[in-house]
């Protein structure tokens, strides 16, 4: 038997590790711009590499110091953007056992003494047979303040034999001191449609049979990180065992089919609650883990969002052609705001998923939460269903609608296009007053606070503000107001206010000024409420000792019984069955 040690597996990632500049996928910018260098001698003395994970800095860098150090097969070659990965020099450096090229961890050398053993106290030396002695430092933002200070002279001001390279994950990490001495390059993900390429040439080269549906699912987990493809393609080779398929990747990452993820999808916007359990407890029975299965739920929500927007967008070769067909048909079915819905509420379930004890529980009363919400009407709805409902039995009455409620159209108005305004021109929407019949609009203002109603419903800010700081009310009935205006109030404010009125509700209105006579401002009466609120507050021995506790206090807001018992009335969650009974025929 012999003695020689059989070589050992290596895997796929450092068996396909770029050798040169050629071989850097996605890397194009980078590689021009270090390929003029070269050539014009203009090598900058320190470079800095960032990008996600697995992009390929370390590896840049290492070509780099094989660029500058090779002398070429024969001995005589000077730096180069090619170097040869024969000579003495390029394979010393790219096995990592290089004298002149020193690969330094900074997370594990991160003190100032760490950099002045390292670098500092050996950097005025020559190299020891490069032509170029060269550092390398790995993950630099990891470095402490005082060892980037102790760099910072001699990464100025280099030997000339002394070369610096950098890489960072986290490049706002590093001191700008330190930026402005070296030339940055941003490595970038690399696109989907090259990283399938390179993961089919590896394939090829391994005598894997992989189908293109599993690249694709490599491609998507990778992120864009060659590292990762080409660590997930090597594990996926070794759990096919003959030729990979889409359902033995999808076993091996934990994922469901995006189809039945599309389905599941579908379920929910449909608000088919018990469908949608059903399918997500028979993707967890088949093994998808409920997290990643939410996480497919929030990417097809910003992949369909997305694809409405830009339709293009449904090009992505990492989905398959169903699978782009159903997500043309949702971007066209799916309003924006029940995607945007979709995407906050899929953000929540992931963090409770993530805190939860049982995980599918939890994925579970996130599906259940959303295909309740799914039943709800949108906005357009809402007032859809308003405008269809019989008018109130007396406008003025105490049956009458809520104040701050938008005033519905009489019946025969429905038909009546609405009236578009100058700033504050009204529209589609829930904010939206429709125009009644010019002999019928008026009925529905009884009071003057319904009109202030009508000018926040059509959000003219300005005239809202003016109305309620400087009209002073006379007198008031349906289509006639008469005030007397503050001493700040606008000249024009009684033409431009019955112009509005005019223009919102398609009758005239006659506003006119007087001299005397008028009420005190909503503002003003406001105010005399608050104060009063306020005295009463602090009357009660409660807050008079807290204000013998702490006399620097101030109160900043009170809260009355009636509006505690409010908020927590809308807080509550509604009973299904009870919420939208208003809008029911009768």
């Amino acid at each position: 038997m012999s003695d020689t040690p059989s070589k050992g597996y290596q895997v796929l990632a450092r068996k396909y590790r770029p050798e040169t500049f050629a071989d850097l996928v996605g890397q194009q910018a980078m590689v021009r711009t270090l390929k003029n260098a070269f050539q014009a001698d203009r090598v900058a003395q320190a470079f800095i590499m960032t990008g996600i994970r697995g992009t390929g800095k370390t590896t840049t860098a290492r070509i780099i110091a094989k660029g500058m150090n090779c002398i070429g097969p024969d001995g005589t070659g000077g730096p180069t953007i090619e170097p040869c990965g024969e000579c003495e020099h390029c394979r010393a450096i790219m096995e990592g056992r290089h004298v002149d090229v020193m690969e330094i961890d900074a997370a594990s050398n991160t003190g100032v003494d760490n950099i002045r053993d390292a670098i500092i106290d050996s950097v005025s030396y020559a190299p020891s047979s490069a032509r170029y002695k060269i550092y390398i430092i790995d993950e630099v933002h990891m470095l402490s303040t005082s060892a980037f200070n102790a760099l910072l002279k001699t990464l100025e001001e280099p030997p000339a034999h002394v070369k610096f390279i950098f890489a960072t994950t986290e490049i706002r990490k590093v001191p700008v001191t330190v930026l402005s001495r070296c030339q940055r390059f941003d490595l970038r993900r690399i696109d989907p449609e090259e990283m399938m390429e390179m993961l089919r040439r590896i394939a090829a080269s391994e005598g894997a049979e992989i189908t293109e549906e599993a690249l694709a699912l490599i491609t998507r987990a990778a992120e864009g990180s060659a590292r990762d493809a080409t660590s997930l393609l090597d594990q996926a080779i070794s759990h096919g065992g003959g030729e990979t398929t889409a359902e033995e990747v999808r076993a091996m990452l934990g994922l469901a089919d995006r189809g039945r993820v599309m389905d599941l999808f579908d379920l929910i916007v449909r608000g088919d609650a018990a469908g949608a359990l059903t399918e997500l407890s028979a993707q967890y029975a088949d093994g998808a883990d409920p997290m990643a299965v939410l996480r497919d739920l929030a990417e097809i929500a910003h992949w369909v969002s997305v694809v409405q927007i830009t339709p293009e967008a449904a090009e992505d070769p990492t989905i398959g052609p169903d699978e782009r067909e159903r997500g043309r048909a949702m971007a066209a079915a799916l309003p924006m705001r029940v995607l945007t819905r979709m995407w906050q509420m899929l953000l929540k379930a992931l963090e409770e998923v993530a805190q939860a004890p049982n995980a599918m529980m939890a994925a579970e009363m996130a599906v259940i939460r959303m295909t309740h919400v799914a039943e709800l009407p949108t906005p357009e709805d809402l007032v859809r269903r308003l405008q269809d409902a019989p008018p109130p039995a007396g406008p003025g009455g105490g049956g009458g609608r809520a104040a701050g409620a938008a005033p519905a159209p009489a019946p025969q108005a429905r038909a009546t296009p609405p009236q578009q305004g100058g700033g504050g021109g009204t529209g589609a929407g829930p904010s939206a007053v429709l125009a009644a019949q010019p002999e019928n609009a008026l009925a529905y203002y009884a009071r003057f606070d319904q009109v202030v109603e009508l000018i926040r419903a059509n959000r003219e800010v300005q005239l809202l503000i003016e109305v309620e700081t400087c009209v002073q009310l006379v007198s008031y009935r349906p289509g006639r107001i008469e005030f007397q205006p503050t001493g700040d109030a606008p000249r024009d404010l009684a033409q431009r206010l019955g112009a509005a009125l005019q223009r919102w509700t398609g009758a005239r209105w006659a506003v006119s000024v007087v001299a005397e006579g008028g009420e005190p401002t909503i503002a003003a009466t406001r105010d005399a409420e608050r104060r009063a609120l306020e005295e009463d507050a602090h009357a009660h021995p409660l807050v008079q000792a807290v204000f013998a506790a702490f006399p620097e206090a101030r109160i900043t807001g009170i809260r009355t019984a009636e509006e505690m018992q409010a908020q927590a009335q809308a807080e509550a969650l509604p009973e299904v069955e009870e919420e939208w009974d208003p809008f029911e025929e009768s």
